[in-house]
């Protein structure tokens, strides 16, 4: 038996028909409404949120900016729902990227927003407003991410900033060439083409999820953001949360078990169980983790596992070979400062980095090290669940 980790505190193919362009004046005019609004959350909120770096002190001439709207995918489809972390990262890091390329500065929304998925703090009474609910069921970007760092890579200013809302007005005043609307447009077209030389281009009008629309997302070699560049971005907090943790580690090992959100079954026509990932529950059980894990991670390691999965207990049988260490043996440190559940999985996606050997829950590249072989893409086959050995 392994001496358990001690507590440090507390408890436990086609393109979709898209819609024509609204007219400028029309588009411009909730565009300017949508950022004199964002400035008066900002007279109300902490002098902080402001803009990073070289641009705290205001617009510089020449400056040029690209929009994509106040809140991640939204104008797109997710305006009416909200989309998990790593999808709305996927977004916003293709959004940096544009701006990269084009060598603009990159409007970042203030705010985004918690999906309840993924998220369980902060249910709010039916009565509460629409201001009530976007305030409850979003956190500033600024609680996630160390913008500074952001903004010594791509330059970035929020949308909720005095800045933005002056660049805004100057351009409706001056109007014809300030602003240029733009809709299913490459951004190699975006940037040789002097149509597009605008002060500002606004991508509101895309109605699909930004990741879909601003890159070539089948030519991987088009990347000029790798893929970690947001994850390694968090808020300073968050940083300095994970480093002590570390810390009291010491040398570990780390594996992400998701179960939860992925272990969604239904039945066909004939009453027969189907899923899309057919081994995903078995190869995350404690007896199968074990066995797969083994060859990478030696009897008596420290093994931090960071999961999703709410059955109290549930990787207890692991601790006969291994100290097992959780989020919850850092309550001290983490409590002060996590109000959601993204935050905490961005203090957790630091520690799995930060682990000797990592193993993860379904591969996403050639190298991964998984509990499971089951593909993560969504395959869209539903497939009867396996539960013995194969």
């Amino acid at each position: 038996m392994v001496t358990p980790l001690p507590r440090i505190a507390g408890g436990g193919g086609r393109k979709p028909r898209v819609p024509p362009l609204p007219p400028a004046r029309t588009l411009l005019t909730a565009f300017s409404a949508a950022a004199a609004l964002a400035v008066l959350c900002l007279l109300t909120s902490s002098p902080a949120a402001s803009l990073s770096g070289a641009w705290r002190s205001g617009a510089r001439s020449g400056d040029k900016y690209l929009y994509w709207g106040g809140r991640a995918d939204c104008p797109g489809k997710h305006c009416g729902s909200c989309a998990g972390l790593g999808h709305q990262e996927s977004s916003l890091r293709c959004a940096l990227e544009e701006a990269l390329f084009l060598g603009r500065i990159f409007v970042m929304p203030s705010r985004m927003c918690l999906s309840s998925v993924h998220n369980t703090k902060g249910v709010l009474q039916s009565s509460a407003t629409s201001k009530q609910r976007w305030e409850e069921s979003s956190c500033s970007m600024e609680s996630l991410y160390d913008i500074d760092q952001i903004s010594k890579t791509v330059p970035v200013i929020l949308d909720n900033s005095k800045t933005w809302h002056d660049i805004v007005s100057k351009s409706t005043k001056l109007e014809v060439g300030s602003v240029a609307h733009v809709q299913g447009i490459s951004r190699v077209e975006l940037k040789q083409n002097p149509l597009y030389s605008a002060v500002i281009i606004n991508r509101t009008a895309s109605p699909l999820a930004w990741f879909m629309e601003c890159k070539d997302r089948k030519n991987r070699s088009s990347v000029m953001l790798s893929y970690t560049f947001l994850p390694s971005m968090p808020a300073k907090k968050l940083r300095d949360a994970a480093n002590k943790m570390k810390e009291l580690l010491g040398d570990y090992d780390a594996i992400h078990v998701r179960r939860g959100d992925l272990l969604k079954n239904r039945k066909d026509r004939f009453g027969v169980e189907r899923s899309l990932h057919p081994h995903l529950d078995r190869d995350t059980r404690p007896e199968y983790i074990r066995k797969r894990i083994a060859k990478w991670i030696p009897p008596g390691r420290t093994l931090y596992i960071a999961s999703n999965e709410r059955t109290p207990g549930f990787f207890s049988p692991l601790s006969d070979r291994y100290r097992l260490a959780y989020s919850s043996n850092f309550s001290s440190i983490l409590e002060p400062i996590i109000e959601n559940n993204y935050q905490l999985f961005m203090v957790e996606r630091l520690m799995m980095q930060g682990a000797k050997t990592f193993v993860k829950t379904m591969r996403e590249f050639e190298s991964d090290l998984t509990l499971c072989d089951d593909p993560k893409k969504n395959t869209k086959v539903w497939q009867r669940p396996v539960y013995t050995d194969d």
